[in-house]
């Protein structure tokens, strides 16, 4: 599903601490010919409120993609992906991990918690933009994408 099937934006949630990373993200996604609303999480407990839809996240959309970071404060990336693919409600949306971590435990143990893709964040700025766009181009342009509601 991409907004050229349904008239309606892609829903992404970003959840990431790095102030740089949510700019960078937002620029790269801003440019894009898939019309998007970039929601951002700044660590794990925001990321589950927003998508559980609580408290002032009531009335959240469902995202169509989650982008998440490993390196959390509050609740880190490896349990908010396991919180995601053990409720029935959420399991669904693609998870793409984005993150600066390149060990092999977490990409092995990302991967069993059902994880769709995994990328390790480019330190160069136009690298990570171009990083960003090809996600954007397979997720959001390629990919059949599930309904959410």
């Amino acid at each position: 599903m991409n907004d050229m099937d349904t008239g309606k934006p892609i829903e992404i949630i970003l959840v990431e601490d790095s102030p740089g990373d949510v700019r960078l993200t937002r620029e790269a996604l801003r440019e894009s010919e898939v019309r998007n609303n970039l929601h951002v999480a700044i660590d794990g407990v925001e990321a589950m409120a927003f998508l559980r839809r609580e408290g002032k996240y009531a009335n959240a959309p469902k995202p169509d993609l989650i982008l998440l970071d490993l390196n959390l404060p509050k609740k880190d990336g490896r349990e908010v992906l396991a919180e995601i693919k053990s409720d029935e409600h959420l399991r669904s949306i693609p998870v793409v991990i984005l993150t600066t971590s390149q060990a092999e435990e977490d990409i092995l143990r990302t991967y069993n918690l059902h994880a769709n893709c995994y990328i390790t964040k480019p330190v160069n700025f136009d690298r990570f933009v171009e990083v960003v766009r090809c996600i954007e181009n397979f997720w959001l342009t390629i990919v059949k994408l599930p309904r959410t509601g």
